[in-house]
Formats: structure tokens, C-alpha cells, sequence
């Protein structure tokens, strides 16, 4: 009987060994695409700086232009 109770929770160790190592594997995934995403949001917070700078930019230029009319 000592066997068999052995022989299970050997069975119950190496599966939760198995989900331990899918666990890891998914945490590495997600930190990888929350890397991913977070370099894109920066990348798109700068391009709306830039996109907001020329077109405060731009809306000088008009209210220069109306002022010299």
C-alpha cells in the first residue's frame, strides 16, 4: 500500500513540476508582450507630442498670418 500511495504522489509531484514550468512559461510571455506594448505606448506618446507640436505650430502661423492681413 506504501507503494502505490508512493507512486501517487510522485504522479502529483511531477505534475505540479509540469504546471510549474508552464507557469513560467506563460509569465515570460506576458512579460515579454507587456514589454512590447508598453515600448509601443511610448513610441505613440511620442508621435502624438510631435503630431500636437506642429499643429500648435501650424495654428501660430495662421493667427501670425491673420494678424499681418
Amino acid at each position: 500500500m506504501e507503494d502505490l500511495e508512493l507512486q501517487a504522489l510522485t504522479r502529483k509531484l511531477e505534475l505540479l513540476i509540469q504546471r510549474v514550468e508552464q507557469l513560467k512559461s506563460q509569465n515570460r510571455a506576458l512579460l515579454a508582450s507587456e514589454k512590447a506594448w508598453r515600448e509601443e505606448r511610448a513610441h505613440l506618446i511620442e508621435k502624438n507630442e510631435l503630431a500636437r507640436h506642429k499643429v500648435e505650430s501650424m495654428i501660430s502661423r495662421l493667427k501670425a498670418l491673420e494678424q499681418d492681413s
